[in-house]
């Protein structure tokens, strides 16, 4: 016997050994209704006894063959190839694996069937709907303690359990705004969505100060940016920003509808759209969460807004 074929033979009755020990201590092949198992064991043989026959037979054709047949028209470099016939054994194969593959996926397990993942999804869209209904109609208090859990879990890691933004990790959501998230919103223009679309705030090359006719400066930016966070209160800055931010932001600071977001103070709606949107400033990016439901954005909304009251 020629030793290519005897060392083919070794490596499948090798293998399938090595397949029987393993299926073996996997806890063997199951009931009688296991046919998952079983096909899988049965196309692991198959695989094995494929394989080994395929390598057996072009290793042997490396070894005695010869070439011959017809040159295709075509060379390169004086360097022709010869018109070979697509083996039989690979067209049995390609054609049963495609009939394999068509009946795996319309009724071994069809692309719509159950799925572990599509169960999860399905009884957490049913426990949102039933938390949903059941949170429909919650009074102020009852939001805004339902809106500090929801923080304590989804917030506190970046803005910390006190919302001072821990050392500047993160907003310090005590206050509306600070300085340098003023003046680098300022300088740079905003396009957080705010409003819950597209309203961007133009850059310092587009600001004019209204009383002066010309364009910000450095200074009336600082003098500004000190009489917002400061809450809107003393002489200082006042000036600019009656000229500069009110026409857009609301005399007040609290915005102007389909113009400008508060800037005096955080509202539902405000925080509602960071939540959906996320947001961009000063100290980074924060990501949107679109994980919560209307009941739980809602909620926070109420507890941000109170905590800056």
């Amino acid at each position: 016997m020629n030793k290519t074929v005897l060392a083919a033979i070794i490596v499948v009755i090798a293998m399938l050994g090595f397949t029987y020990v393993a299926v073996g201590m996997a806890g063997g092949m199951g009931g009688e209704g296991d046919w998952v198992n079983k096909l899988a064991v049965l196309g692991a043989v198959v695989l094995v006894i494929v394989t080994s026959f395929v390598v057996t037979k072009y290793v042997r054709q490396m070894q005695f063959d010869k070439a011959s047949g017809k040159l295709a028209d075509e060379n390169w470099d004086g360097i022709g190839e010869y018109k070979n016939e697509l083996p039989f054994g690979w067209a049995v194969i390609f054609l049963g694996l495609t009939i394999w593959a068509i009946w795996y996926f319309l009724a071994g397990y069809p692309v719509n069937a159950y799925s572990q993942i599509g169960e999860y999804n399905e009884a957490v869209a049913a426990h949102d709907a039933k938390f949903e209904a059941e949170h429909a109609n919650m009074d102020e208090e009852t939001l805004k303690e339902m809106g500090g859990s929801i923080f304590i879990v989804q917030c506190a890691p970046c803005h910390g359990l006190q919302a001072d933004g821990i050392d500047g990790k993160a907003a310090n959501l005590n206050a509306r705004l600070e300085e340098k998230t003023i003046k680098d919103v300022i300088n740079k223009g905003s396009n957080n969505q705010l409003l819950g679309m597209e309203m961007p705030m133009p850059d310092r090359n587009g600001l004019m100060n209204a009383n002066t006719g010309a364009l910000v400066t450095d200074a009336e930016i600082d003098a500004v940016a000190k009489y917002v966070a400061g809450g809107m209160k003393g002489t200082e800055g006042a000036d600019v920003f009656a000229g500069t931010c009110a026409a857009c932001h609301g005399a007040d600071g609290k915005g102007v509808d389909m113009v400008g977001p508060s800037i005096a103070e955080f509202n539902p709606t405000l925080v509602a759209n960071v939540l959906k949107h996320g947001k961009k400033g000063a100290i980074g990016a924060m990501p949107a969460f679109n994980n919560l439901t209307e009941a739980q954005v809602k909620a926070l909304g109420a507890y941000v807004t109170s905590l800056s009251k």
